[in-house]
Formats: structure tokens, sequence, C-alpha cells
């Protein structure tokens, strides 16, 4: 197989390195619940203004047993679990109907830190999908209703057509569709990765033992 138009990073992406050095993550200097320990480290990123430290790689299986993933923002998180908001006939959507699990990755570049979550995945309710659908500014909500999110369209005119509908339709007080909403994943495995020289990094992993969390390292 040829390489032609290919740029010529692809014969030398293997050889691109970079040493990790901003900090390390140790059992003596991180917290034994893993929710105060994801907490630190993203006021950590909002405070070192990294770019979009709010973003997630959500990962599902469908019924297929293909993983895919998609990029999402957290919306909320608390000791019930990881909230994000989206289409329910989403593709994301419909494989977490079929299969109700799913793993998300923050990756903050700039601070050489990784954290993933695994666990079970549950709606919010419906007064939480009320709640933020509300909050959110009038072209947010418009389009929730304009966008079939994951399904064929013939062009980007089918959106503004669909926008321009619904804007006229329900004007100021668009209500949040029964498709559109809340979702919630209650972790059951946690795993922080911090970046350190010689790739010798640090990775710390919980999982629930006993009515707590168990704390162990693994390695690199």
């Amino acid at each position: 197989m040829h390489n032609r138009g290919m740029s010529q990073i692809s014969a030398h992406i293997a050889d691109l390195r970079k040493s990790y050095e901003r900090a390390e993550l140790n059992e003596d200097a991180s917290h034994s619940d893993p929710l105060q320990q994801f907490d630190q480290w993203l006021q950590e990123a909002v405070n070192a203004e990294v770019n979009e430290p709010n973003a997630m790689t959500v990962a599902t299986v469908g019924s297929n047993l293909r993983p895919s993933t998609r990029v999402v923002l957290i919306k909320g998180y608390d000791e019930r679990g990881i909230v994000w908001y989206t289409n329910y006939d989403s593709r994301k959507g419909k494989e977490l109907a079929g299969n109700p699990f799913a793993a998300l990755q923050f990756h903050w570049v700039e601070l050489e830190r990784v954290v993933r979550i695994e666990g079970h995945v549950e709606r919010v309710s419906e007064a939480e999908s009320d709640a933020y659908f509300n909050s959110r500014p009038l072209d947010s909500r418009i389009g929730a209703w304009a966008s079939p999110q994951s399904q064929v369209i013939s062009g980007r005119s089918v959106l503004v057509a669909n926008a321009a509908k619904y804007g006229a339709q329900f004007l100021l007080n668009p209500p949040r569709p029964a498709h559109w909403g809340g979702f919630r994943l209650v972790p059951d495995r946690w795993e922080f990765w911090q970046g350190r020289k010689s790739r010798l990094h640090d990775r710390l992993r919980y999982e629930p033992h006993n009515g707590a969390w168990l704390r162990e390292r693994l390695a690199p």
C-alpha cells in the first residue's frame, strides 16, 4: 500500500518524543476518595487555563461489540457520578440504551495528566434535564430540536431550516425535547495518570472494596 498523498509526518511519527517532568502523583499526596482527587485535578486544570478542561471522551459499545468514542463536555459531578447531556437518539444514546456501561477520559495535555473513569450509566431525572436545558442559551435550546443527531442529512441547509422552523414555533421558550437529556456515569473504577520522566509514569487506580475505595499503584 502506497503512502501517496500522506504528509511526511507519517514516516516520522514514531520518532516523536516528549519528556514528562511537570509533577508527580503518589500515595501520600493523593486523596483516599477518587472524587476528591478528581475535583482537585479539575480545579487545577481550570486554574491553569488549559484548553477546554471540561472536555471528556466518552466510549460506548454497540450491540455489534464495536466500541465508539466522541468528545462531550462534563456538566456536573458529585458523589452520585459524572453528568453530561446529549440527544438520546444519537449513536451513543442508543448504544447506552442497549449496553449501559461507558468509559470516560479527561486529558489535560498541558498538565501531563489523564483521568480515566468507568462505570454504569443511567439517565438523570427529568427534573435535572429540564433544569439544565432551561439554563442553556436560546440558540442551544433551539439546536437540540434542529439537529437529528447522528442521522444522515442531505446538507447543512437541513439544520438551518430546522432551526428557523423551531425558532418561529417556540420563540423564546422552547421546551426540552423528550429525546434530549442527561446521562450520569456511576463510577466503579477510577485511574489517575501523571506523566513522569523516563516513561516511569505514575498511575493510581481506585476500585470499590468493603464499602470504601481501594487505591493501588499500577505499573506504567
